[in-house]
């Protein structure tokens, strides 16, 4: 099944009625330098030399597109895993679309090519809407709608550059889903991430499994130590209503106080000390939104 489009095509970055009428050049491939732009680090050596033995069979069926910017010099806008594979193909020239996008349009590119053909992972990707926004001043909404994505999701993926670098190699390379990254935002204190770190490579954890662990170390030091100095502090209270709060405060990953009241009703008080802890936990109360 075909995957839909995100955000902005490639075909409405660069204007539609253009690459519908641009002429396909075939370009020698020594004069191709690669895009100064991409996000993407890492390319799978495998599924490479699939797509070359391809080539070498079936030609390279959908060009590239590059930007010329001398008489023999061309730099790459999108199609770098085609360029990489031709090349192992043993072609001398690439079929290839020349235009002439700026330097953030060239951004925008291969990061939307790579996003629709899920080809890279969370940390590079991030670090491609972190210069969107540093270099070219988008805003995170501006960003979001580049790539087709919620302001949340975006938010949520810059995020995981808040991680220790080995966490982020861990991502990088794939050994780590972004979900799992998100489970070790929740746990501050080091020593239990680098733990649970290891546990999910170890164990093999899902998601899931790596969520709850989070909020059970969580629950053990629910108090964050950028908390308010007057947080409300736990009164005695009955031992039903202490172990509600516990498993609340396991399954939200942060402190929970409940206050029954004599004639039977009562209030629960869910504790926050940022955006980022508010929305995380609004996302577990409520996956699907209000």
């Amino acid at each position: 099944m075909r995957r839909p489009a995100l955000g902005k095509g490639l075909g409405e970055l660069l204007g539609q009625a253009e690459l519908a009428d641009a002429l396909v050049r075939e370009i020698p491939i020594d004069q191709i330098r690669p895009n100064p732009y991409q996000p993407r680090r890492q390319f799978a050596e495998e599924a490479l030399h699939e797509l070359a033995a391809s080539i070498k069979a079936m030609g390279v069926l959908q060009p590239i597109i590059v930007r010329q910017e001398g008489e023999r010099d061309y730099v790459l806008i999108a199609g770098e895993r085609r360029l990489r594979a031709a090349k192992l193909a043993g072609l001398t020239t690439i079929p290839a679309i020349v235009r002439s996008p700026t330097e953030q349009q060239m951004l925008e590119m291969a990061l939307v090519e790579n996003l629709q053909r899920e080809d890279i992972n969370p940390i590079d990707a991030a670090l491609a809407y972190k210069r969107l926004m540093d270099e070219f001043g988008l805003t995170m909404e501006q960003v979001a709608q580049r790539v087709g994505k919620s302001v949340p999701a975006i938010s949520n993926t810059l995020r995981l550059l808040q991680l220790p670098e080995y966490i982020i190699n861990s991502l990088r390379e794939g050994t780590l889903s972004e979900g799992h990254g998100r489970a070790l935002l929740m746990v501050k204190d080091p020593v239990q991430q680098r733990q649970l770190w290891s546990d999910i490579l170890s164990e093999r954890l899902s998601v899931r499994a790596a969520e709850l662990r989070a909020r059970e170390l969580r629950a053990m030091n629910p108090t964050p130590r950028n908390a308010p100095a007057d947080a409300p502090q736990p009164s005695s209270v009955p031992e039903t209503i202490k172990a509600l709060e516990h498993n609340l405060s396991a399954y939200l990953g942060t402190r929970v106080q409940v206050v029954q009241w004599s004639g039977g009703g009562g209030r629960i008080v869910i504790e926050f000390y940022s955006e980022e802890e508010l929305g995380r936990i609004l996302e577990i109360i409520a996956p699907h939104g209000f």
